[in-house]
Formats: structure tokens, C-alpha cells, sequence
């Protein structure tokens, strides 16, 4: 196997996102074949190095799994929260494999979130050149006016929370607002492409109006139809399309060239999982729909079709055509006439 980044072999075994891992390794917590790993570009093959963390082991995940949850209010989007507040973590069985939260949603926001070992696909997603688009309903206090909502859909200026240049006023990238339900506290349909700090709740306290609740029900192509506090895993379909919409390449986008999607047969560690914990349609979404994978393979050309199958040439009879029997003719009317 080449050699590969220790952030991201860190991250590819399911233990901490890419940027976590990063400080992991400024810290002094990671080695590599015994000595102390310290320099962010340290490279090491994770077939042939003994990789550490905190003196564990780094075993890359050979299946990888994917979860979607319905977070509900009242918990961090962290693995650990230093305030001792509840995390999503806790919300996952104790025999669930380990897996991350992709993004986060705040303390206060409910809705989708998606959870995953799968290091280089989080990664990807929580890119901010991704521009994967998240869609949220938000509930505000007091009717904001047309003119409100124009700003919110072309930009406005926020705090920036945290990274360079925090506390700076930056603008945010446009946004697309739809009128759900007309009321003295009304709700909106809030689509982004951008994952800044508590971003609605800036955006609409900039145009005067208090966000009162705040619900993600879609992330990118995947959409919400769970209850709150329930999960299940996503189908092979649905990790294709997030995959597809985070690849680079034109023709990856296009379908023309094959995306790499997970094994139809869950491991068995994933499959005792299910079978403790997910009720029977989620059993029956894992194990029985996903019958045959997603092939992303071109179908061949018209050109080529010629090619394999050449068109037969026409060769008429040698029998005169007088020669051939007449035509027997069994229309209705012709039997009631002959009876």
C-alpha cells in the first residue's frame, strides 16, 4: 500500500476526523513504529507501520458503515463535550461499530445528521469547496418582510466564529428561501451551501428576527424520514449519490466512469448490529433491497453495437410467389356465412 498522510490513516480507521487527528499528532499522542510522530506531513504505510494512538493500535476499518440519525435538541454534535453536556454519541447503541458524526448540528438544532468510519468520504462532504447543499425549516418570531428575505437570499454579513479571522464580519454565500407556512411565527425553507457557526441563526438575527426552531430534513441527496432519535443505515443508493455528488471529476459526475460504492453483504459485526437494533423495515432496507449494486459502467455506443452485431443482409426466395399456399383467412363474418 503507498505511503498515505498519518491525519488521514487516522481518520480512515474511524477514529477522529482529519482535523482532530491533526492535533493528535501535534500533541505527541500518535507514533509510528515506536517513535513519536509529531510533524504534520509524516507519511507511513499503514500495512507495514505500527501506528498508535494514546498506545491503541490504528486498525484500518475493512467495512465501512453509514448511518443517518434524527438528532433531537438537547445534545452536542461532538465525541466529547469538555462542559460534560449529552453528546450524539450516546444516542448510538453500546454494540454500534465505531463510527463519527459528518459536520455538526448545534446544541439547539434538530434534524438529519449522518454518522460514519469512512474517513475519506467525511472529509470530502465537509469540505467547504463541496458546496454540497443542506436544507433546513426554520420556525421565526415576528413575519420578516419580502425585502428580508431578498437579503437573506443574495447574502448578509455575519460574525465569523471561529479559524483566521475570527470575530471579522463576513458575507454569506446566496442562499435559497422558501415560504412554507404564513403564520404570526411563520416557517421557512432554508437550503445553504456553505457550514458556518451557527449561520441561520446569524442570518436571520441580522435582518431583525429571532430563530425560535431550526430542523435539518435533507443533506444533499439524502433526505429525512425518520422519527426523532431514531437511525438507520443508508441504502447503497444513497451512499452512491453522496458519493457521486462530492467527486471531482466531470465524467464521475456524468456516470460514465464507476464510483467505488460499499459491499451488498454487511460485515458480521454490522449485521449482529442491525438485528439487535433496528426494527424490521430498517432490516428489511439492509438485507433485502439491496440486491444487486450500482454499476456506474457506460453502455456501449450505437457505432459499437454495429460493430458486434452486423445487420444481415436481405435474401429473397428462390420459389416464385405463385408457388406458395394461399393465405387462410379466419375472419368472423366468413365462418357465420360458410355455417
Amino acid at each position: 500500500m503507498p505511503l498515505e498522510r498519518l491525519h488521514k490513516i487516522i481518520a480512515n480507521a474511524g477514529i477522529t476526523s482529519r482535523r482532530a487527528a491533526e492535533d493528535l499528532i501535534t500533541t505527541g499522542r500518535v507514533s509510528v513504529n515506536g517513535e513519536i510522530a509529531s510533524e504534520l506531513g509524516t507519511k507511513a504505510d499503514p500495512d507495514t507501520d505500527r501506528i498508535t494512538v494514546d498506545g491503541k493500535p490504528v486498525v484500518l476499518s475493512k467495512q465501512h458503515m453509514y448511518l443517518m440519525m434524527h438528532k433531537p435538541k438537547g445534545y452536542v454534535t461532538t465525541v466529547s463535550d469538555p462542559e460534560g453536556r449529552p453528546t450524539v454519541m450516546d444516542l448510538l447503541p453500546p454494540d454500534c461499530p465505531r463510527v463519527y458524526p459528518i459536520g455538526r448540528l448545534d446544541y439547539l438544532t434538530e434534524g438529519l445528521l449522518l454518522f460514519t468510519n469512512d474517513g475519506d468520504l467525511a472529509y470530502k462532504l465537509t469540505q467547504a469547496s463541496s458546496h454540497v447543499p443542506k436544507t433546513y425549516l426554520v420556525k421565526v418570531a415576528g413575519q420578516p418582510t419580502e425585502e428580508d428575505v431578498e437579503r437573506l437570499r443574495t447574502g448578509v454579513k455575519i460574525e465569523k466564529a471561529r479559524g483566521k479571522g475570527a470575530g471579522l464580519r463576513v458575507k454569506t454565500a446566496p442562499a435559497q428561501v422558501k415560504w412554507v407556512r404564513f403564520a404570526d411565527n411563520p416557517w421557512l425553507e432554508v437550503t445553504l451551501i456553505e457550514g458556518r457557526n451557527r449561520q441561520i441563526r446569524k442570518m436571520f438575527e441580522e435582518v431583525g428576527h429571532h430563530v425560535e426552531k431550526i430542523r435539518r430534513i435533507a443533506y444533499g441527496p439524502i433526505e429525512l424520514d425518520l422519527e426523532t432519535g431514531a437511525m438507520r443505515s443508508l441504502k447503497l443508493r444513497e451512499v452512491y449519490d453522496l458519493r457521486k455528488c462530492v467527486v471531482e471529476d466531470k465524467a464521475a459526475k456524468e456516470g460514465k466512469m464507476g464510483v467505488k460504492v460499499p459491499e451488498v453483504n454487511p460485515s458480521p459485526k454490522t449485521r449482529k448490529f442491525l438485528q439487535n437494533n433496528a426494527t424490521f423495515e430498517q432490516k428489511k432496507r439492509v438485507f433485502a433491497s439491496h440486491s444487486r449494486p450500482v454499476s456506474g459502467a457506460r453502455p456501449p455506443r450505437r457505432e459499437e453495437n454495429r460493430e458486434r452485431f452486423p445487420k444481415r443482409e436481405f435474401r429473397p426466395t428462390d420459389r416464385p410467389a405463385g408457388d406458395r399456399p394461399p393465405r387462410r383467412d379466419f375472419r368472423p363474418h366468413d365462418r357465420a356465412a360458410k355455417s
